[in-house]
């Protein structure tokens, strides 16, 4: 991998709460400040595109996305993303040709103890370096085909798509 593109849409992973999990907006991506902690081997660039929940996302926001990453050369490319639409954008992004595309997210603020984005974005760095060309999504420890997935807002986890 010669450097990992990230484009960044928001979601919970870069939320800020200002009360009891009420009051909140999405904050300055997260991801960046991850890695850097995290000392990685491989260069990368961060271009936050979108700071919305991920309820709030469009098809005009899912065809930025699509074109800011096809408009780079960058062949590995991971998305930070809320978890509510990430199966919709993946699958926005399927006709996106010789990429390895991992959308991520988190259950849980990057900036809370005990969330799952430093994870999940492991996970989603792993994939992106190691699969064909593809739209992948990167959730509870799986690398999952967005046909045949989605979320389970009451178990509050990604499974199989019935």
């Amino acid at each position: 991998m010669e450097e990992l593109l990230i484009v960044t849409t928001g979601g919970t992973i870069d939320k800020v709460y200002f009360d009891d999990k009420s009051d909140y907006q999405v904050g300055e991506p997260q991801i960046g400040r991850i890695l850097e902690e995290l000392g990685v081997a491989f260069r990368f660039v961060v271009i936050p595109i979108l700071r919305k929940d991920s309820l709030h996302l469009t098809d005009e926001d899912r065809a930025l996305v699509r074109s800011t990453i096809a408009a780079q050369a960058a062949r590995h490319v991971l998305i930070t993303h809320g978890t509510d639409s990430m199966v919709d954008t993946a699958r926005a992004l399927a006709a996106i040709p010789d990429k390895t595309i991992v959308l991520t997210g988190a259950l849980n603020p990057a900036r809370f103890r005990g969330s799952d984005a430093e994870f999940n974005i492991g996970t989603a760095v792993g994939a992106v370096q190691s699969l064909p060309a593809g739209v992948y999504i990167a959730m509870n420890g799986r690398i999952w085909d967005p046909a045949r997935v989605r979320k389970n807002v009451e178990a509050n986890r990604f499974e199989p798509a019935a």
